[in-house]
């Protein structure tokens, strides 16, 4: 059967002098990987469209078990990620975030959106690293089912409070007066530090990257997003360790 369809790449791998095998995240069928026959020659078309970061529209054979891209053009390969160790490397973990939690085999295409519009912003420069990196992290998270209930104190029910603690491990928040009663690990946020977390999660889409924060909301919003990642995946992420090693060398 043939496919098809617009797709960003995620993943890519050499296969002997001049194959390529992918991982592309797609809108009707999430995430796939699919084996690009002489796509490292010079004069293919598909050179430039299943190189990692390319968005690319795809002609894809699916056969029983594999998938086959029999041609490929790129849409927008987002060259200025490649500018920047420290923008290439965080664009490398929200790949590898999306072949962890984006479906397969299934449509994806929120998924598809949120990677496209955050490697747009990582690329251009027009947010901070550690903003884009949380939105990516809350917003996935989010949409892979693992939405964390920020509204309102998990004990008492109060919406908002002088101090209100976010616990990564169960996605819950409590006020001042309640985590007091809690044993589980939890993380101090202003007002607004919170704000900008239930904005992640709950806004309409084209409205999730319009906010700012000071620099200290940043680094507890950054901070929270992180660990409810670690908590709830229970893994850890080599390019997100890569990330940070980059940071702290600059």
């Amino acid at each position: 059967m043939q496919i098809q369809t617009n797709g960003l790449i995620i993943m890519e791998k050499s296969v002997g002098e001049s194959d390529r095998l992918v991982t592309a995240l797609t809108h009707e069928e999430g995430v796939l990987r699919a084996f690009a026959q002489r796509a490292k020659k010079l004069k293919s078309s598909k050179l430039s469209a299943t190189q990692l970061f390319s968005y690319s529209r795809l002609n894809i054979y699916k056969g029983r078990d594999k998938y086959i891209i029999n041609d490929a053009q790129p849409i927008e390969v987002f060259f200025d990620l490649r500018r920047d160790i420290e923008r290439l490397s965080l664009a490398q973990y929200f790949c590898e975030l999306a072949c962890t939690l984006a479906p397969q085999e299934a449509p994806a295409g929120d998924f598809l959106r949120l990677m496209l519009n955050s490697f747009y912003f990582l690329s251009k420069n027009k947010r901070p690293n550690d903003m884009i990196k949380a939105i990516v992290e809350m917003r996935m998270l989010s949409l892979a089912g693992y939405m964390p209930n920020l509204v309102c104190c998990a004990d008492c029910s109060c919406y908002e409070a002088e101090k209100m603690y976010f616990l990564p491990q169960s996605g819950l928040i409590y006020c001042e007066k309640c985590i007091k009663s809690v044993k589980e690990p939890s993380i101090e946020l202003s007002r607004g530090s919170l704000t900008a977390m239930r904005h992640i999660i709950y806004s309409e889409f084209q409205k999730l990257f319009s906010f700012s924060l000071s620099k200290s909301s940043l680094k507890e919003v950054s901070f929270a997003s992180e660990k409810y990642v670690l908590y709830t995946l229970e893994r850890s992420f080599n390019t997100l360790e890569f990330y940070h090693k980059v940071k702290s060398d600059l």
